[in-house]
């Protein structure tokens, strides 16, 4: 590739309001949006602390938050019923069900994978 045409390509991920990668697929690639996601395509709709005990080291903090974050974007639907006291369910969107697929194939090559990439991680250990 020309100096150039590197340049141009790299100025993509410079455009903060333009790049997928920082406005997309960083709000489902954090450390927690992922395992809620698989949470939710494994059981369906789910309660809160259902999703709590499925991952018992996240705080009800920011679960709360990982949760408002990925209705926000639309990749999961929060449902309330009208009891005492009040029940909410999570399940996974359309849009988040298209997701799934392509973390499923990531989930795939990690388990694939993991064996090399932690070998490779105690041989460069310092």
């Amino acid at each position: 590739m020309k100096p150039l045409e590197l340049q141009e390509n790299l100025k993509k991920f410079t455009r903060v309001d333009e790049c997928p990668i920082r406005n997309v697929i960083s709000r489902f690639s954090g450390k927690w949006q992922m395992l809620v996601l698989c949470v939710l395509a494994e059981n369906g709709e789910t309660r809160f602390n259902a999703i709590g005990k499925a991952i018992p080291d996240i705080s009800p903090k920011v679960l709360t938050e990982t949760l408002k974050n990925l209705e926000a974007d639309g990749y999961v639907i929060r449902k309330m019923y009208a009891e005492i006291p009040p029940k909410v369910e999570y399940s996974l969107s359309g849009l988040g069900r298209s997701l799934m697929v392509v973390i499923k194939e990531l989930i795939a090559w990690t388990t694939e994978h993991y064996e090399e990439i932690e070998s490779n991680r105690k041989s460069n250990r310092r």
